[in-house]
């Protein structure tokens, strides 16, 4: 069965700010010599794997993005009665295995993403410590107070905790690098580019006020606060690329795990979206279009089709129209280069419409053939 699938998705959104530069305002992007407004594919896939759906179908196999490792060891060893000053050793020591750690603390200096067997191991190790079952290399002379020599302990002990395959999916799906112990990296297995808008937005300011509810009549009538925001709207093109051979790669072999978490995806990137601003906005969006593709033929995104900004009073219909297009033109100079595909269409008189269960399941066919 096919090796990759790829998403092609349209989403309209509404006057909104959904993901910010440093100066609060809407990410942009210049394309085509035109502003068009921006997702970046981090808050996208942070949108995707804390998204409701994609967490509760995949209860207990998603992994951890922290800095905070060491800490929960060390709460650990004390609920296991260890003393503050043997839990913080431990910790440390522990922590030193996903990463260097910051100064006097049990914080690593950079986010690891953690699976459930690799802090399970974690756990494991410190109780072996503890116990007196593995002992704490030595401290360097001329160290910092508290910084062993962890050298001979990670090259020993970090097989035993950490992993290049296991069940978690978000891990398998979006990779991770370890600095300091790169043989434990994960390829990522889906590839998330930047969403932007096939129009040209101008972005514009809200300026707003709020008034003080105490203030009385006898006041002056101005606002209690003054403020502004920027904000812009149209329909945006997101492409996701999987390698499902990668993935079922990093997930162990398990290709129940594979296509469930495959189903989990589609769903979360239907409906998921950055929480920026929602309260001020509401822009609660989901996909209007979404095309999927299954083919074992090099991924290609469609993003060209909108080099040159959609101008229409169906702007979202002219968005389909021209992504089609621009896959029947690769088609053409290229040849037919997907095995099958599924299509939703939010679209009043669209009959051939699948429903996203059906483009859930369709994503998710025919793993075991990659196993």
């Amino acid at each position: 069965m096919s090796r990759f699938v790829q998403m092609h998705i349209l989403t309209a959104y509404p006057p909104s700010n959904p993901n910010r530069d440093d100066l609060g305002r809407p990410k942009t992007a210049v394309i085509g010599s035109v502003s068009r407004m921006r997702i970046s594919s981090q808050a996208l896939k942070r949108a995707i794997r804390t998204d409701d759906a994609f967490r509760s179908a995949l209860t207990g196999n998603l992994g951890e993005r922290t800095q905070r490792m060491g800490d929960k060891v060390r709460e650990y060893l004390l609920e296991k009665g260890a003393s503050e000053d043997k839990a913080l050793e431990i910790a440390r020591t522990i922590a030193d295995l996903f990463g260097k750690v910051k100064g006097e603390t049990t914080y690593i200096e950079q986010l690891a993403f953690i699976s459930p067997e690799e802090r399970a191991a974690a756990f494991e190790l410190a109780e072996q410590i503890l116990s007196g079952g593995v002992k704490i290399p030595e401290k360097e002379k001329g160290k910092d107070k508290g910084s062993p020599d962890t050298e001979k302990f990670v090259k020993e002990f970090a097989p035993k905790v950490l992993q290049t395959a296991d069940g978690a999916v978000d891990v398998a799906m979006f990779g991770r690098m370890l600095a300091d112990n790169p043989d434990f990296n994960r390829d990522a297995a889906v590839q998330v580019a930047h969403a932007f808008t096939t129009n040209q937005v101008d972005v514009e300011d809200d300026y707003y006020t709020a008034v003080d509810d105490l203030k009385t009549a006898e006041e002056d009538a101005g606002a209690g606060f003054i403020g502004e925001t920027g904000f812009g709207a149209g329909v945006f093109y997101l492409y996701i690329c999987v390698n499902r051979k990668l993935l079922l790669k990093n997930l162990s072999g398990d290709t129940e795990l594979a296509g469930r978490a495959l189903s989990a995806l589609v769903r979360a990137a239907a409906t998921a979206s950055p929480s920026g601003k929602k309260n001020s906005f509401a822009n609660h969006v989901r996909a209007e279009y979404l095309l999927l593709e299954h083919g074992d033929g090099q991924p290609r995104s469609l993003a060209s089709a909108f080099t040159k900004p959609v101008r229409s009073d169906d702007q979202l219909g002219k968005s389909v129209e021209a992504l089609k297009n621009q896959r029947t033109a690769f088609e053409k100079t290229y040849g037919k280069d997907w095995d099958a595909d599924k299509e939703l269409h939010v679209h009043v008189g669209v009959e051939a419409s699948a429903t996203l269960d059906e483009l859930a399941t369709f994503a998710a066919q025919g793993m075991e053939s990659l196993a």
